[in-house]
């Protein structure tokens, strides 16, 4: 019997899909967290988080667009990793989206203002974990769905 047959013949879901979604929930958490810190308290959390006063006009700068390419973004890549955990087959096309998302924001950082030179190497490490993971999460959630894993 096949994997798929055997998970809708009620078989046990795989151990690695609760790993996959809690890890992924937690880490983009992380993401919300930052997103709704940044929105509500501004300068004084991203000044808390470490940024500089250059870095923090680059993020006061941005116009409004990409602070909507943000939040879909970071609020997609963290419903989509519930979805993970409720097992359903549209996480696949949720976290397609938060990752588009983060990569129009990478174009932007890099390709249409200075923020790669404001932001640093530090900042370009960390956008380089972000996009790996969230193409991870992506093809996993993919890949899920084929096994009928996720429904």
């Amino acid at each position: 019997m096949t994997a798929v047959n055997t998970l809708s013949a009620g078989g046990k879901t795989p151990w690695h899909v609760w790993l996959v979604g809690v890890v992924a929930v937690l880490f983009n958490a992380i993401g919300v967290f930052d997103f709704v810190m940044s929105m509500t308290q501004g300068e004084a959390y991203m000044a808390s988080a470490g940024m500089t006063p250059d870095q923090i006009a680059h993020y006061r700068q941005m116009p409004a667009w990409m602070t909507g390419v943000w939040a879909i973004g970071v609020f997609g890549a963290f419903g989509a990793s519930v979805l993970v955990l409720l097992r359903r087959k549209l996480a696949f096309g949720v976290f397609a989206v938060s990752l588009a998302a983060f990569l129009v924001s990478l174009l932007y950082t890099y390709a249409l203002t200075d923020g790669g030179k404001v932001m640093g190497q530090q900042m370009a490490i960390t956008s380089a974990v972000i996009a790996a993971l969230l193409a991870f999460f992506t093809w996993y959630a993919w890949a899920m769905g084929k096994r009928g894993v996720l429904r």
